[in-house]
């Protein structure tokens, strides 16, 4: 039986023709958006919700190709954009009911609610990114040999076929990989959870990549054109990040500050994962943010 985040009720919800989001739901009040990251599902948020939920209606789910979510076959750029990815989260909320909402995503789900803010400001109240570059600023800070961190990324944005194959010839050894080495405290993610993620992943190869060649392509000039227009999130916003800018050549407080006018941005002394290694400082955070 697969873990679930417990009190949560869970529901399908279509959000496009031919897609349902995998959502869990609890708690009352204004309604907060958690989005997930690679290479995870919205279990990663099970702790978080159990604070957010005592005072808020929190949402959390599956983005469309991970986990128990549908997986489009990709026929074009657009199917796993994060333009389309974020329409779906539009969608999901006016579903369920919430015209309006606070939006927080780590990793993937972070760079999803970023486009979310930008396109969607009448309908994004508080904007949280956990650990995360916006796409073009990623790709223009990694340069050099400090780019090998991010090898997935280049890996992902091959032309379909080859780095599917790759990857689901030894997935589970490639989805672990990054759960051992971005995790401070291995602890953090239980046996349980852990086999969770390694099947939603190795049930998702080509949605995964599909998703990652998105944002090497697509997301790259949705980004360009919002900064060559001066487009910026309206929003409250908030960024957690490890304290790994400088070790990369960068200062990532100075590159949010050109998307966000109204920025906290700080960092937290935990790995990647911090939703499960710093639950009480992320469900802070959030705390906080929601009370500007």
């Amino acid at each position: 039986m697969q873990p679930t985040i417990p009190g949560f009720d869970y529901h399908r919800v279509t959000v496009a023709d031919g897609v349902s989001l995998n959502t869990a739901a609890g708690g009352s009040g204004a309604p907060i958006v958690l989005l997930h990251g690679f290479p995870e599902t919205h279990l990663m948020w099970r702790h978080v919700t159990a604070d957010l939920a005592a005072d808020h209606t929190v949402i959390c789910p599956d983005l469309r190709g991970y986990g128990d979510s549908d997986k489009p076959q990709e026929d074009g750029p657009d199917t796993y954009s994060k333009r389309t990815m974020a329409n779906d989260i539009v969608a999901l909320a006016k579903k369920l009911g919430h015209d309006r909402f606070a939006l927080a995503g780590h990793d993937r789900g972070a760079l999803v609610a970023f486009r979310a803010g930008l396109d969607h400001p009448e309908v994004i109240t508080h904007l949280a990114c956990l650990d995360v570059l916006p796409t073009l600023d990623m790709w223009e800070a990694l340069h050099g040999t400090t780019a090998a961190v991010g090898f997935h990324l280049y890996l992902m944005a091959q032309p379909p076929g080859l780095p599917e194959q790759m990857i689901a010839a030894s997935a589970d050894a490639f989805f672990a990989h990054f759960l051992d080495v971005w995790a401070n405290d291995p602890d953090a993610i239980p046996g349980e959870v852990r086999a969770a993620y390694l099947e939603a992943c190795r049930n998702a190869v080509p949605s995964i990549v599909a998703d990652y060649r998105a944002s090497a392509g697509i997301d790259v000039e949705h980004d360009q054109l919002d900064r060559a227009a001066g487009n910026q999130l309206a929003m409250p916003v908030t960024v957690l990040q490890q304290d790994w800018g400088a070790a990369l050549g960068y200062e990532a407080a100075a590159l949010w500050a050109t998307w966000a006018r109204d920025l906290h941005h700080s960092t937290v002394s935990c790995g990647h994962f911090m939703a499960e290694e710093a639950p009480a400082d992320i469900a802070k955070a959030l705390r906080d943010l929601l009370a500007r």
